[in-house]
């Protein structure tokens, strides 16, 4: 670009003007917007080949005679190319000479208003022209009515209420996108349609959402269109249209079916909320009933007229008997815990509770969440990259004497160990026992990893070995990794990684205890 960057104020040269001309209908256009038009010494605007530009069109009721005019005509995507460059250099060129023309007339002091469909700032052509420009000349957006609030209203239906959230997505984003945009919205826009309707609606129909959608095509003008997304012929779909799914609330096209009491069990993983994954969310949102341990239940956010019951996290049984006879009388009920709902949570509890004959027509499901010894493993680098154990250290449940056979079997195979709920304020002396028991059985150069509220606001990490491991740092929300004689601590200028190589080298720290293993006769020889 050739534009050297000025003080516009100083040296009296003129004002890019970004102007928003709404969705379509000129009486839309904001009155600052038809006035800056009206004023302007020059107007722009894009345009295609053939000459024709629909922003010119929404804007000609305040054009004046003796305007100047610049027509930037941009290569298309549904055009052919003969540039070295392919599209993208085709375009790169366009907003060069497209600048270097514009800077002309700011350079001489004219003022130049840039005429930008919808807002200026919203997948609008504009934004790549102001970040070329506002650098070194003076420039204001004036925004304008986005063809979403358009569409909407051609709807006639509230598009979010309360706490539903809206989704816009861009048509041209990859199908998997599109389908995990679509499953965990309330209410979605896509834009950008024309040639990508198609695939679109299928993924619309995938995410089991297409019976909500509206189409509306070229919302606000004289010819606008709104139909069933399901009805629409995908030959006739033009570049200005859009798909609008309202939120549920409000929509007169979803149709709920009628969901039975039952049972979920989720996991919110470990303590950071972007690791609660959407299906989660969405059993949570869906659900009339929230049961769970008072902490847990306390980072969720109930939505209204959802009941919330809380308790204390050493009345298991008590809680998933409770969630049940809900279920049973029609609620739809969601267990909370932490982490991974199967490991050391909720889930066994109401399994073990349903199992029972009265129980047995109560739905139960369980939804997996990220759990501690992954999100640990991870914000140290790969020390799970192996065979590894996951061993509780509460006694409450079961006796010492079986953790102790299990460690003690878990380090004579030469696996690492996640060990949860390591010690709390009535449990103080099993984290101790674990160091003896490291002592006596593996080198005291060990890898030790310590990780206290990963993804919480607390977090802390450390990295030790069995000869330096405090037991009196652990407390419950810490969990310990026992590397195997394989893990590895590497000290990098990047970041130090902690790793267990998947392949297995025996070292003689490694070497089995005691006679060879046993092959059975029917196993095949290698």
């Amino acid at each position: 670009m050739k534009v050297e960057a000025v003080n516009t104020s100083a040296h009296g040269e003129g004002k890019l003007w970004g102007v928003g001309l709404g969705p379509g209908d000129s009486e839309l256009m904001t009155v600052k917007a038809a006035r800056l038009i009206t004023t302007a010494d020059v107007i722009a605007y894009h345009c295609a080949r053939h000459g024709n530009s629909i922003a010119r069109s929404v804007a000609e009721p305040y054009l004046r005679e003796g305007q100047t005019e610049e027509r930037l005509m941009y290569p298309v995507t549904t055009e052919t190319t003969e540039h070295p460059g392919g599209y993208q250099g085709a375009l790169d060129d366009f907003y060069a000479e497209s600048v270097d023309r514009l800077a002309v007339h700011l350079r001489a002091g004219r003022d130049v208003v840039l005429l930008a469909e919808g807002d200026p700032l919203f997948y609008s052509s504009y934004m790549h022209m102001h970040k070329r420009l506002s650098p070194h000349f003076d420039a204001e957006i004036v925004p304008g009515v986005t063809s979403v609030s358009a569409a909407s209203a051609a709807t006639g239906v509230p598009l979010v209420e309360g706490e539903e959230t809206l989704t816009v997505v861009p048509g041209t984003a990859s199908t998997p996108e599109l389908l995990f945009r679509f499953r965990s919205a309330d209410a979605i826009v896509v834009m950008k349609l024309g040639r990508t309707f198609e695939r679109v609606r299928e993924a619309l129909r995938a995410a089991g959402r297409l019976d909500e959608a509206f189409y509306v095509e070229r919302a606000s003008t004289t010819v606008e269109r709104v139909l069933p997304a399901a009805d629409v012929d995908p030959a006739e779909v033009p570049y200005f249209s859009i798909l609008v799914v309202p939120g549920r609330r409000n929509n007169p096209m979803f149709e709920p079916e009628p969901v039975p009491g039952g049972v979920v069990v989720v996991g919110l993983g470990p303590g950071h909320d972007s690791w609660t994954t959407p299906e989660v969310r969405a059993e949570l949102a869906t659900a009339t009933d929230l049961v769970g341990y008072t902490t847990y239940l306390n980072r969720v956010t109930p939505r209204p007229g959802q009941r919330v019951h809380a308790s204390d996290n050493r009345v298991e049984a008590e809680r998933a008997e409770f969630a049940l006879d809900l279920a049973r009388r029609g609620a739809r009920v969601a267990v909370v815990s932490s982490g991974d709902p199967g490991v050391f949570a909720m889930a066994a509890a109401v399994a073990e509770v349903a199992a029972q004959p009265r129980w047995h027509d109560v739905p139960v499901r369980v939804v997996p969440g990220v759990t501690a010894a992954t999100a640990v493993a991870a914000a140290v680098g790969a020390p799970l990259g192996h065979d590894f154990a996951v061993i509780s250290l509460s006694d409450r449940l079961k006796p010492w004497s079986v953790i102790e056979r299990r460690i003690t079997a878990a380090l004579a195979a030469d696996l690492v160990i996640a060990i949860y709920n390591p010690g709390s304020a009535s449990r103080s002396w099993q984290v101790g026992a674990l160091k003896h028991t490291l002592m006596q059985t593996v080198s005291p150069d060990r890898v030790v990893v310590l990780g206290r509220d990963v993804g919480g606001p607390e977090q802390s990490l450390t990295t030790t070995t069995a000869a330096e491991f405090d037991p009196a740092v652990v407390d419950m929300r810490t969990m310990v990794i026992i590397g195997s004689s394989a893990t590895r601590v590497v000290p990098r200028s990047a970041g130090t990684l902690v790793f267990t190589p998947r392949s297995h080298t025996p070292t003689e720290e490694s070497e089995p205890l005691g006679a060879e293993p046993v092959v059975p006769e029917s196993m095949p020889s290698q």
